[in-house]
């Protein structure tokens, strides 16, 4: 949620400007016009990292999903607003989103997998667009410029120079914190006025901060939610967010505020199976078992059930391919009159080979060639079923 490497980079590379003639009065964020050398550095940089991104392996063309992801911003921010965001969506199973200072979004797969309504994507969509609309990038990379010369000149100040840069760096990152704390209250105020519900945002931490604990209880370790980076931290701690996130939405009152929870499920339907395994191959037993019981708290689905049925038979342990078998005969039953997932018929079948039941396995993965007869691992699984 923050670009501060890439500006912290790119403002200490470029070199010092002179004086310049003052610069016009400043357009909105919408439309903003790069005012001297350095912003139009920036920018270039920005076009840059926007051309790679566009021929990246992981980018998502999926045109309904596009569409989806930026209905969700518009209703959020307003149509007039969000025409000037270009939203990317990558495939990567973690928790992130970026916005830059030229429009440029990116929000990841793994985020959407994590969100359980569009009010808490709204919520992380209008954080985001906080940003931009505030011109935060654009200030936080004038100010690391700004300072970084500063840290220069105190270099070569005897007995000043280490104390003198450490107060500086603090600063900048101090900076950053303000600016993360005042695009999550802002975030507050599009979801009201939106008729999202308020509290969806302090949510998201709260289920953020759940997953960490159970990844660190499944690997015996401390968890580190409570961590944000020390002196260097760039945002506000995890607990502080959840606590002043949750004063805000108090004092706004929406009637009949909207979740949206089916539609955001629906949407999500065709890429489920995808970011299920995507996030399955993270090999985070805890954190995932507790995000599929999150997920799940509402009612088992099918899907969920898959998705629980993948991740028992991905861990192998003991007893693990038989229970993995049960899940993936309820998620089958579960879609009643509709068609159930393909990808069931391959993962009962992967199991019941595992744990000894050859014919029925065969038979579970011809189910699924004949479901999916262009899959990807088609050669693989006709192999394996005997043909």
């Amino acid at each position: 949620m923050r670009l501060i490497a890439a500006l912290a980079a790119l403002a200490m590379t470029l070199p010092a400007t002179a004086a310049e003639t003052p610069p016009k009065p400043k357009p909105s964020a919408f439309d903003y016009t790069p005012q001297d050398k350095d912003e139009r550095g920036l920018w270039m940089r920005m076009e840059e990292e926007e051309r790679d991104l566009k021929t990246s392996p992981f980018l998502i063309h999926d045109a309904d999903l596009h569409a989806y992801v930026r209905g969700v911003l518009c209703r959020t921010v307003g149509d007039a607003a969000c025409g000037s965001v270009r939203i990317y969506l990558v495939r990567s199973p973690y928790f992130n989103a970026a916005m830059a200072p030229n429009g440029m979004m990116h929000v990841y797969t793994g985020l959407l997998l994590r969100m359980r309504s569009e009010a808490e994507l709204a919520a992380v969509l209008s954080h985001e667009f906080a940003h931009f609309e505030r011109q935060h990038s654009l200030r936080q990379f004038k100010d690391i410029r700004a300072k970084t010369d500063a840290m220069t000149w105190l270099s070569f100040v005897p007995y000043v120079g280490l104390l003198g840069q450490l107060a500086v760096a603090g600063s900048v990152f101090t900076f950053s914190q303000d600016m993360e704390k005042q695009a999550d209250l802002a975030s507050i105020g599009y979801l009201a006025d939106s008729g999202y519900a308020p509290g969806a945002a302090s949510g998201i931490w709260t289920q953020l901060r759940a997953e960490m604990d159970a990844t660190a209880a499944a690997r015996g370790i401390r968890s580190r939610k409570d961590k944000t980076g020390g002196f260097f931290a760039t945002h506000p701690g995890s607990a502080d967010r959840l606590v002043y996130l949750a004063a805000e939405a108090k004092g706004k009152g929406v009637p009949e505020p909207r979740a949206g929870a089916d539609e955001y499920r629906t949407a999500m339907a065709k890429w489920w199976t995808q970011l299920i395994d995507d996030q399955i191959k993270l090999n985070d037993y805890g954190g995932t078992d507790f995000l599929l019981k999150q997920l799940g708290s509402g009612g088992w689905t099918g899907e969920l059930l898959y998705a629980r049925a993948e991740l028992l038979r991905a861990r192998g342990g003991a007893g693990d391919f038989a229970a993995s078998a049960k899940l993936y005969r309820e998620a089958i039953a579960a879609a009643g009159a509709d068609k159930p997932l393909p990808e069931n018929w391959r993962g009962l079948g992967l199991a019941m080979l595992r744990d000894g039941a050859a014919a029925d396995g065969r038979a579970a993965l011809k189910t699924y060639m004949e479901a999916r007869p262009d899959a990807a691992d088609t050669a693989m699984i006709a192999m394996l079923a005997g043909e």
